[in-house]
């Protein structure tokens, strides 16, 4: 793996990804990773097991033993963003990517957003880059119920994001640690990252229908939290002060 410990590179792009309960997807995915990093960033990868019931640590630890990445398990399980949360805290790159263990997500499209991340200059850099399904592989149901959601997130927070729910995110490492963290943030990281200051890009994505295991959420489940969390974030923004200063020399 490129810039892995041991290579007298310093890892730049850290590959966080979050799982619960997905064996048969795991591996796939890393060699997905792989293929599409190396030769191009020093970067490792981070899986982040939010207390699986099934075989997925086994899978985990062969990778593990060949060097292939790390692995940071919960023991019982914490949520999606407290994982990734986990994840950026053991990475050790200036970037951080996000993608979801389900496979839906593209990892050949995370070369885009770095590169994305590493253009303009100065104060139009954006410190998050997030991805953009154009076209959803998912149900009609979850399709709408998106839409719905982005919608009214849209209407409160006005970040600019169409697809807030994307997990393909790049952002930077000190930029998301120095957030305020609470459960089910992932889906609010660019008026997170907008209400501190930070820029913020976006960059059109592949999507994927699920190959392997199945969903681990529904519609309500999403919408009566998303609610709540949304209202918090609404307050979190106004109260949010950035204030200009200037470094005495």
């Amino acid at each position: 793996m490129d810039g892995k410990a041991g290579e007298g590179r310093p890892v730049r792009l850290s590959v966080v990804v979050p799982v619960f309960n997905e064996a048969e997807n795991v591996l796939p995915l890393l060699d997905e990773i792989q293929r599409a990093l190396s030769g191009r960033v020093a970067f490792e990868v981070v899986y982040v097991d939010d207390g699986s019931t099934d075989g997925t640590v086994a899978r985990l630890a062969e990778a593990v033993a060949s060097g292939r990445l790390r692995l940071v398990r919960h023991l019982r399980r914490s949520g999606q963003s407290a994982a990734v949360r986990t994840g950026v805290k053991a990475a050790r790159g200036e970037w951080v990517a996000t993608l979801d263990g389900d496979g839906q997500n593209d990892p050949a499209d995370i070369p885009a957003l770095f590169e994305r991340a590493s253009g303009g200059e100065g104060a139009e850099r954006p410190v998050l880059v997030g991805g953009l399904r154009l076209s959803r592989r998912d149900t009609l149901s979850k399709r709408f119920a998106s839409r719905f959601a982005n919608a009214v997130r849209q209407s409160f927070l006005q970040d600019g994001c169409t697809d807030s729910g994307c997990g393909l995110k790049l952002f930077r490492r000190d930029a998301f640690l120095d957030l305020p963290f609470f459960g089910a943030m992932h889906r609010f990281l660019p008026a997170l990252f907008k209400a501190h200051g930070h820029p913020v890009a976006y960059v059109p994505v592949n999507h994927r229908p699920r190959e392997r295991g199945t969903s681990k959420y529904t519609n309500w489940q999403r919408g009566l939290v998303g609610v709540v969390d949304l209202l918090g974030v609404y307050w979190l923004k106004r109260r949010t002060v950035v204030p200009a200063s200037v470094e005495e020399r």
